[in-house]
Parts: structure tokens; C-alpha cells; sequence
């Protein structure tokens, strides 16, 4: 492979760098009228930005890759030595990274200097002659209107290519779908590599080399999780390998690329340590490829990870079981042991989306997570005690055994509600010894059934009178805790009260109401 050393990607910009323009297109600008008269012909020649100077010695002020434009203020007067002023001169932008050197013919000069002319074939610097007509702010303006439309169509190449990408992982074969979209994308190959570095799949038209795909299978050993520490590379050091404390592994890059000959060679580490790797073999490699193959393995690293995982397979046969009867309790021991709590969500802003609800699980520590209509429900072990999350409300059941879960669902949900009627980020149900436990169930259901059976069919109206007392009687907050209008709140208590045919003005009744409610 070229080059001494492997580089570990940085991490990929949000949207692809701006890329350069040919100076091809800019020579075919007819606006500018510009003439190519001396130097190379290479239709790839890139331009990155255009600069003016009429410095004798540019080269401190360039930094690589631009059209260079001056007038030839500092070209000596007296004519004299003129060959050996070019050569220097010449040198100096080429030494520089220079891409190419345009002249204007006035106001200074009538034609462009042969010995300029024969500096720039001799050394291999494409020369342009900027017509009289045509300002240098003109060609640099130019030069940037064709920057943003290269820019323009990269972003809409990355665009397409994510869409592309995510309809490929939504297929039946998920895997080998994204691996043929994103070779097609990339008019390339791609190889899925296993933890043990074995190709589980690959697609491309036709099969690399042997010797590429040699390298690329050594060079996704470089961000396997398996890999030696010692193949991590410093970027700060220019690609030298990186100092280490003694005895100090070194973190492992995310992504490397890699040349062998014309072929470009990058590999992608998925998922969160499983040891999957996705390689890529290009022809070329343009500013948005790297945005696009990350899109890739990010996908890749879902297909890949959880469900390939023993924890995984058991939270799927779990699911399985409890579809086709199994008890929880029976269950429970697939997902961890122990006891759990409920956890009822809600954004504050929006609508929760299967995104939020995943980043809600992850940031709990559980990837138990139900996406309803406007809720998200989260099973989190006991022992991850949850806490407030930032444009959330949380409403937290009580630790219960696996058999409790139905139970604790009704908790958490109860508690989410008080959480949104009081304005509290979090609210955990408590249980403690109260009055109720001195009375014998049995006999309290009893008395909760006769009181409350006037309310008997009207699920709306006793849950109304529920949250409505455990809100001290609050209108609005009831409201807002069952999502409904205020209105609507007074006529169901006002029916509840004509039903019961009780003062729901009289503590006294509210608190036999209440009572009676803990037991239904």
C-alpha cells in the first residue's frame, strides 16, 4: 500500500466540503473569455479558490490549489534577465502547490511575456490569458458561483444516496441490499467483513484484485475491536503513530483510508464493539463519499448489532414466548433478573418519532422501548434508577417482579399524568403504609365496588374523578393532565356527583371517593 502509515478518518463533516471545479469549466465559461497558453492540458486539473497578487515572490501567500491572476506590476521594467525572473518566479508557484497562473493583458502589459510562456511549459504550470475585457474579481467570482453549483450537486448526491440507502435497508435482505446500493453509489465494491474477519457478504460489479482485496481486508483490521492497540494512528502527528503512556491501550479509530495504486480504500467499524466491519474499494474518491458510506455503516451497524447479539436473540425470543402465552415470569429471566419499573414518556415539544424513542431507551440504559401514539413506554431494570431527561415527562412505576408489569404500567402512566398536570419533569409512584393497609383488601373492593357502582360503564367519568382529586380539584391542571378542556373536566365531576349523589364539595367524601378509587 502507499504511504507509510494508515490514516484513521476524522469524523465526517454534516454536509460534504465544498468541492473544487475543474479548470476545464472554468476555461468554458464563455463570459470569461479566458485562453489556456502554455502548460499541461489534464482536464482533471483542479481549481480550489482564486487569488490576485502581484507579489515578485508569492509563495508565503499561497496555501495550495488556487489561480493565481496578476497584471505583471512586478515584472522588471528594463526587460532585461527576463528568462531567469519567469523561471524563478514560476518555480516559486509550483513549489507553492500553485494550480494554475492567469495573466491579464492589461493595463499593464500588451501580451503575455513569451519567457512566462516558456517558464510554464518547462515547469508544467497551466497558463491562462485573462483577456482585457475580463476583471479579476469577475474570474474569482466565477470561480466561486462554480464551487456552489459543485457544491449544490454534491449535497444532492449525498441527499439521494441516504434516501437510497435507507429504502435499501428497509428490503427483505437489508444487509445485501444496502451493500449493492451503496457499490452503486459509490461505483465501487463493498465487503462486509465479521468479527473474525471473514467476508459476509460483498456486492460490485465484477471482483477486486486479489492485492486490493488483500489490503482491504488488513486495513479493516486496523478499527476491528480485536486489533492491537498499537495500530492506532495520532492524526496530530501527521500520521506517525501516536505516543502512549506505558501500558496505556490506544483507542482504535472509527474509519481508515488507504491507497493501493489508483484504487481507494476505506473501512468503516460498526456498531458499539461486535467486531463487524464494512469495507470500500473506489476508483475515485469525491468529497461526499465519506458522508455517504457513513450513512452506510450506520445502518449496517442496526442491521448488524443488536439482533446478531445473544442478548438480542433473547429479548426476540422473549417477545416470541410472551405472544404465544408464556407467563412474565417465565419470560423475564431472557430479558435479566431482577425486579423493574415502568416508564411512561412524553416530549414537550412534538410528537415522540421512533428516533427519540430510541435515543429516550438508550439514554435509560434499556432497549425495551414501546413507541404508542403520543407515549413512549420503557422497561428499565430496577437497579437503573431513572432520572429526569431533557425535553421529556416522566412518569415512573414502582419496582415491581415481571408478573407486576400490567400493574406498574397503570403506575407509570398515572404518574406521567400528575407530571404534566404539575409542570414537573419526572414523577415516581411511591408506595408507603397508608391508611389502606388497615383495612383487609378483600373488604376493601368490597366497599370500593358498591360505592363506586353508580360509575359502573363510565370508564371516562371515574378516571376524570381520579385525577381530578389526586389534583386537589384542580380544573385546569386535570385538563391538562387527561388532554382534554376544562369544560369537559366540570360537566363529567358534575355528572359524577349526580351519580353518586354526593357533595364533592365535602372533604369527607372526597376521601372516601379516593379510598374507594386505590382499590378499583
Amino acid at each position: 500500500m502507499e504511504g507509510t502509515h494508515t490514516m484513521p478518518e476524522a469524523a465526517a463533516p454534516a454536509v460534504p466540503p465544498t468541492p473544487p471545479v475543474t479548470l476545464q469549466a472554468l476555461l468554458a465559461r464563455e463570459d470569461l473569455a479566458l485562453r489556456r497558453i502554455a502548460g499541461p492540458t489534464d482536464p482533471g486539473i483542479a481549481i480550489h479558490w482564486a487569488h490576485t497578487s502581484e507579489m515578485a515572490d508569492p509563495y508565503p501567500y499561497l496555501l495550495g490549489g488556487e489561480l493565481l491572476l496578476t497584471a505583471g506590476v512586478h515584472v522588471p521594467r528594463d526587460g532585461t534577465g527576463l528568462a531567469a525572473y519567469f523561471d524563478g518566479y514560476v518555480s516559486r508557484i509550483v513549489a507553492a502547490g500553485g494550480a494554475a497562473l492567469g495573466f491579464g493583458v492589461a493595463p499593464v502589459h500588451d501580451t503575455v511575456p513569451r519567457a512566462l510562456v516558456a517558464a510554464c511549459d518547462a515547469q508544467g504550470l497551466p497558463l491562462l490569458e485573462v483577456p482585457p475585457q475580463t476583471t479579476f474579481s469577475g474570474v474569482a467570482r466565477a470561480v466561486w458561483q462554480l464551487m456552489a453549483q459543485a457544491r449544490l450537486a454534491e449535497l444532492r448526491r449525498v441527499t439521494e444516496a441516504q434516501q437510497s440507502l435507507a429504502a435499501a435497508a428497509s428490503r427483505p435482505d437489508p444487509v445485501p441490499s444496502v451493500l449493492r446500493r451503496l457499490a452503486q453509489r459509490m461505483s465501487g465494491h463493498t465487503v462486509l467483513y465479521g468479527p473474525d474477519g471473514t467476508e459476509v457478504a460483498q456486492a460490485g460489479r465484477g471482483t477486486p484484485q486479489d492485492d486490493v482485496r488483500a489490503a482491504l481486508a488488513e486495513l479493516a483490521g486496523v478499527v476491528r475491536p480485536t486489533a492491537r492497540a498499537a495500530t492506532a494512528v495520532d492524526l496530530s502527528s501527521g500520521g506517525a503513530p501516536a505516543p502512549a503512556a506505558p501500558g496505556a491501550p490506544r483507542p482504535l479509530p472509527t474509519s481508515a483510508t488507504d491507497t493501493l495504486g489508483a484504487t481507494h480504500l476505506a473501512v468503516y467499524a460498526l456498531g458499539a464493539g461486535e467486531g463487524f466491519v464494512l469495507g470500500v474499494a473506489t476508483a475515485r474518491r469525491d468529497p461526499g463519499d465519506h458522508t455517504i458510506a457513513s450513512v452506510a455503516a450506520v445502518l449496517l451497524s442496526l442491521l448488524t448489532g443488536e439482533h446478531q447479539s445473544g442478548a438480542g436473540a433473547a429479548r426476540s425470543s422473549a417477545l416470541v414466548r410472551l405472544l404465544l402465552g408464556a407467563p412474565p415470569g417465565e419470560v423475564a429471566p431472557l430479558l435479566g433478573t431482577g425486579r423493574w419499573l415502568v416508564v411512561h414518556a412524553r416530549p414537550e415539544s412534538q410528537a415522540p418519532d421512533a428516533v427519540a424513542a430510541s435515543a429516550l431507551g438508550a439514554a435509560l440504559g434499556t432497549p425495551l422501548v414501546d413507541l404508542a401514539r403520543d407515549v413512549v413506554r420503557v422497561l428499565v431494570p430496577a437497579g437503573r434508577r431513572p432520572g429526569p431527561q431533557p425535553g421529556w415527562t416522566l412518569g415512573v412505576s414502582g419496582a415491581v417482579e415481571p408478573d407486576e408489569w400490567p400493574a406498574a404500567d397503570t403506575q407509570a402512566a398515572r404518574a406521567l399524568a400528575r407530571a404534566r398536570a404539575t409542570r414537573t419533569p419526572l414523577v415516581r409512584h411511591t408506595a408507603r403504609p397508608a391508611l389502606k393497609d388497615l383495612v383487609a383488601p378483600a373488604d376493601a373492593e368490597t366497599h370500593a365496588r358498591a360505592l363506586l357502582a353508580p360509575l359502573t360503564g363510565h370508564g371516562a367519568l371515574a378516571e376524570t374523578l381520579r385525577t381530578w382529586l389526586s389534583l386537589h380539584g384542580s380544573w385546569d391542571r386535570t385538563a391538562v393532565a387527561l388532554g382534554v378542556h376544562r369544560n369537559t373536566v366540570r360537566q363529567r365531576i358534575g355528572r359524577c356527583a349526580a351519580l353518586l349523589d354526593a357533595d364533592l364539595d365535602d372533604p369527607d367524601v372526597r376521601m372516601e371517593l379516593w379510598f374507594a378509587l386505590r382499590h378499583t
